[in-house]
């Protein structure tokens, strides 16, 4: 029999529930309010009380009011049919719900159960498998949807039956599977995993470390992803932490992109919504919307919602990932997110930590970013998932305990600066208070040496050093003047210049600009230290600034131009022939 109980206190949306019988941690409940059934979580048991946060409004909630317990926990709905769709942080479709506001109760299958799919078997009778073994397929968009055993089963099993090809529902059984005890056990197309609960079914083997190109220069030569990585922008509002997420949802090497807006402003999740099914993927030449999943909660929807939503986009992708594919997932903001646990901390009378945090905000953070990865399936097969996160620090201070326990977490700090947005230097992130960990790895060193060049990691170094070089130069021209200083500190503030135009910076309006293949970047970079290393004289440090503005003004048409094209190569001769003319 399923425990019941009666409201026994109200805390904004955190509700003390008084039980008759055994409950567990993330159970889901319903609350009966007027006849509506409002969804919670317990979050904290205490003797006969369960403290559940609820993820609707509890306006006009009274105590003594029912509650029931379904003894499962907050769970996704995996299957056929996520891409191309919006969902709230409860995976409920949001296009199938009427109205401009959402309703307390209202909740909509994240599946269509009435969609026949094609399906293909993998497997024959007889077979053995085990739990996340690929036992068909279907073609989802033009993504091929691997049918799986389903997580929940442990220990290998054997194949009975397998339905031939044909159309068949999500919920007909496609497969029959005999455990050891020669029980039968149908599988659908359908699996429902718990959100919060990381599914392991992989093997563990040494991971590689191998380049994940984004396209954004300042990422890739500069502080680079790897495959299945962690990383996270901060950065204060109006430096462009959502513009970039796009750009990398566009153009980053990856077959599924999932989105959390966990926290935007409405607005700005309305434009995900309106703008995604309208951009042309340049990786397949179809809508990005097709290879997309977005995952929505506003910053105004209940903070419970808000708070489920990662884990809700992360659930998506680790199932995904499971079916051998590259998925990047994307979440802005997860300040919001923080703030949401601080709120269920608050209420709960938690001892707080820096500025009113969670304690363990930092463990919360780092068992979220962990579960990313690069993984090797049962079948041999790898998959992975690269988590890239955004925070929006109040007033941009990078000090602040979000970013902070973020830092312990991922891999890549990609800063943004303000005074880079301000100047209209965009991607605004700061490469030199940025850092990739990764680079520190030999193994990912060894894949930069085999795969792109030998020489590419000293030149990183060396472009950040021409940078660091430039802006102290840059400081001491200010605070003695242009005549102050000896002409060396004007050559080493605009070769740092080269450098910030040339490769830091980029047109995401520009179909050429926007995105540079990796085997660019690297014939660029190197082009642009051999240039930053020659040694030029001047009279006077007025002749400066024109001299290496034309230089930069090469560069740039070179930038406009398609790679090692007529025209590329045109420009690359007079830059050329510029130097051979003014050099020592």
């Amino acid at each position: 029999m399923s425990t019941k109980g009666k409201v026994a206190g109200i805390i904004s949306n955190l509700v003390i529930v008084e039980v008759d019988g055994p409950v567990m941690q993330n159970e889901i409940c319903y609350i009966n309010l007027n006849n509506v059934d409002l969804m919670a979580e317990v979050i904290k048991i205490k003797g006969t009380q369960a403290y559940v946060q609820v993820f609707e409004s509890t306006r006009s909630l009274k105590t003594g009011t029912e509650v029931k317990f379904t003894g499962s926990m907050l769970e996704a709905t995996l299957g056929p049919g996520l891409l191309s769709k919006n969902f709230d942080g409860l995976q409920h479709d949001l296009d199938k719900m009427d109205g401009v506001f959402l309703k307390k109760g209202d909740y909509a299958e994240p599946l269509d159960f009435k969609s026949a799919w094609k399906f293909t078997p993998l497997v024959q009778p007889d077979e053995e498998v085990v739990a996340g073994s690929w036992l068909g397929e279907v073609t989802e968009n033009w993504i091929s949807h691997k049918i799986m055993v389903p997580f929940k089963f442990v220990g290998k099993f054997k194949v009975k039956s397998v339905v031939p090809a044909g159309t068949y529902k999500i919920t007909d059984n496609i497969a029959i599977l005999l455990d050891t005890d020669n029980k039968e056990l149908p599988v659908t197309m359908i699996q429902k995993w718990p959100v919060k609960i990381p599914i392991k079914a992989y093997t563990e083997k040494p991971r590689p470390f191998r380049l994940l190109e984004t396209g954004v220069r300042v990422i890739d030569s500069f502080n680079p992803m790897v495959e299945g990585g962690t990383g996270f922008i901060p950065g204060p509002f109006g430096t462009g932490k959502t513009v970039l997420q796009h750009a990398l949802s566009k153009q980053a090497e990856a077959d599924l992109i999932i989105v959390a807006a966990c926290g935007e402003r409405a607005n700005e999740v309305v434009e995900i919504f309106t703008e995604f099914p309208e951009l042309d993927d340049p990786r397949t030449g179809r809508k990005l919307i097709e290879r997309t999943t977005i995952v929505a909660n506003t910053s105004n929807m209940p903070v419970a919602a808000r708070e489920a939503s990662v884990y809700t986009a992360m659930t998506i992708a680790e199932y995904y990932r499971s079916m051998g594919l590259k998925i990047l997932l994307l979440a802005d903001s997860t300040s919001r997110w923080a703030q949401a646990l601080r709120e269920m901390s608050n209420r709960m009378e938690e001892l707080p930590g820096p500025d009113a945090f969670p304690m363990d905000l930092p463990a919360i953070i780092s068992n979220f970013y962990a579960r990313a990865g690069y993984v090797f399936l049962p079948n041999g097969k790898t998959g992975s998932v690269t988590f890239i996160g955004t925070v929006s620090p109040a007033g941009g201070n990078l000090k602040e305990p979000v970013t902070e326990s973020t830092k312990k977490a991922a891999r890549c700090f990609y800063a943004l600066s303000q005074n880079r947005a301000d100047s209209k230097r965009y991607p605004a992130i700061d490469a030199i208070d940025s850092y990739s960990k990764y680079l520190e790895y030999e193994e990912f060193q060894n894949y930069i040496k085999e795969n792109i060049s030998d020489d590419w990691v000293d030149n990183i170094i060396k472009a950040k050093n021409i940078v660091i070089r430039g802006r102290e130069a840059y400081e001491q021209i200010n605070i003695l003047g242009d005549d102050g200083v000896p002409i060396d500190y004007h050559q080493k503030f605009w070769k740092s210049e080269i450098i910030d135009f040339v490769l830091m910076q980029q047109d995401a309006f520009d179909k050429i600009d926007s995105s540079t293949p990796i085997e660019r970047q690297q014939y660029m970079l190197k082009k642009v230290i051999d240039i930053c290393h020659k040694e030029f004289s001047f009279e006077s440090f007025d002749k400066v600034n024109p001299f290496y503005k034309q230089i930069i003004n090469y560069f740039k048409q070179m930038n406009y131009s398609e790679f090692k094209s007529e025209k590329f190569t045109n420009f690359e001769k007079e830059l050329e022939n510029f130097i051979s003319s003014n050099k020592n």
